[in-house]
C-alpha cells in the first residue's frame, strides 16, 4: 500500500499541473515559442529539484541515456501535437483523447509485454475510468485535425510505456531521480535547439510566465519522478488506470474552489471512477 500512497502523492501534484498552465496561457499564449519558452523553463526548474533528490549526482549509463533521449523526443512530439489539437478541440475532448492515452497503451503494454495479470478489479477500473471520461465530453467537441488528436493518444500513451520499460528493465541504469533528471535535460536541450529555429518575435519572457512554467515544472517532474518509483513495484496494469482516475477526482475537487465549478455528468464521471479504484484496490 505505500506505493499506492507514493503515487497518490504524484496525483495531486498532476491534479494541480493544469492551474499553472493556464495561468501561463493567459501570460504568454499558446504560440509554439510560447510553449518551447514554458518547457525549457518548466524542465530546468525540474533538473535543478531532481539534482538535489539525488544529492547533486548526475548518474548515467547508455542504456539511461538512450532511453531519456528516446522518451524526450517522445515528450516534446507531444508537445506539437497538443497545441495543434488545441486550435481544433475543446479542452473536454482534448483531456479525454490524453488521459486515455496515458491509460489505455500501458495497461495492453503490461499485459503483452511484462505478462501482467488482468484481475477483475483491474478490469472494473479500467471500463469504469474509460466511461468516465467518455462522460466529460462536451456537446461542442467536434472538429477536424485527427491526425494531431491520435498524435496526443499515441505519444502520451508511448511516455507511460516507455517509463515501465526503463522501470521494469533489468540493463544497468541510473536510479530514478537520476534518470529523470536525464529527461529533462534532454526536454530542455531539444527545445532550445527547437526554439533557435522557430520564427516569432524574441519578447522576454515575464517573471510571471517564468514562475508559472518553474511551478508547473516542479510539479510534473517530482510527479513523474513519483510515478517512476511507483512502478518499480506496482504493476502498469493497476498504476496506470489509478493515477488517470486519480487525477479524475483531485481535478474536479480543485474545480470547486474555482470559478469553473464541476458539472452534474462530471461529478458522477468521478463518482464512477472512484468506484473503478476502490475495485482495483480490494478486487
Amino acid at each position: 500500500m505505500i506505493y499506492y500512497g507514493i503515487v497518490s502523492a504524484a496525483v495531486v501534484m498532476f491534479s494541480f499541473m493544469f492551474l499553472f498552465t493556464q495561468r501561463y496561457e493567459k501570460e504568454s499564449g499558446n504560440s509554439i515559442r510560447a510553449t518551447l519558452i514554458f518547457s525549457i523553463f518548466a524542465n530546468i526548474a525540474g533538473l535543478i529539484v531532481l539534482l538535489i533528490i539525488n544529492k547533486l549526482q548526475f548518474q548515467f549509463t547508455p542504456f539511461s541515456a538512450l532511453t531519456a533521449l528516446v522518451q524526450a523526443i517522445v515528450l516534446v512530439s507531444y508537445y506539437f501535437c497538443s497545441i495543434k489539437s488545441f486550435n481544433k478541440i475543446n479542452l473536454s475532448l482534448y483531456s479525454v483523447i490524453c488521459m486515455l492515452g496515458g491509460m489505455v497503451l500501458p495497461f495492453i503494454a503490461g499485459i503483452v509485454f511484462w505478462n501482467e495479470e488482468l484481475s477483475i478489479g483491474k478490469a472494473i477500473c479500467f471500463a469504469a475510468i474509460a466511461i468516465s471520461l467518455f462522460l466529460t465530453i462536451k456537446k461542442d467537441s467536434a472538429g477536424s485535425g485527427w491526425i494531431y488528436y491520435i498524435g496526443v493518444f499515441f505519444l502520451n500513451g508511448l511516455y507511460g510505456v516507455i517509463s515501465t520499460f526503463y522501470s521494469k528493465g533489468e540493463y544497468p541504469k541510473a536510479d530514478t531521480a537520476g534518470y529523470s533528471a536525464q529527461l529533462a535535460l534532454f526536454t530542455t536541450v531539444i527545445c532550445s535547439v527547437l526554439l533557435l529555429f522557430t520564427k516569432g518575435k524574441n519578447k522576454k519572457p515575464t517573471k510571471k510566465a517564468v514562475f508559472y512554467s518553474s511551478g508547473y515544472g516542479l510539479l510534473s517532474n517530482i510527479g513523474n519522478f513519483l510515478s517512476l518509483v511507483g512502478l518499480s513495484k506496482l504493476p502498469a496494469t493497476a498504476q496506470f488506470p489509478f493515477v488517470t482516475g486519480g487525477t479524475m477526482i483531485v481535478s474536479t475537487i480543485i474545480c470547486f474552489f474555482t470559478p469553473n465549478k464541476p458539472s452534474k455528468r462530471e461529478i458522477i464521471a468521478v463518482a464512477l471512477s472512484f468506484a473503478g479504484l476502490i475495485a482495483l484496490v480490494l478486487l
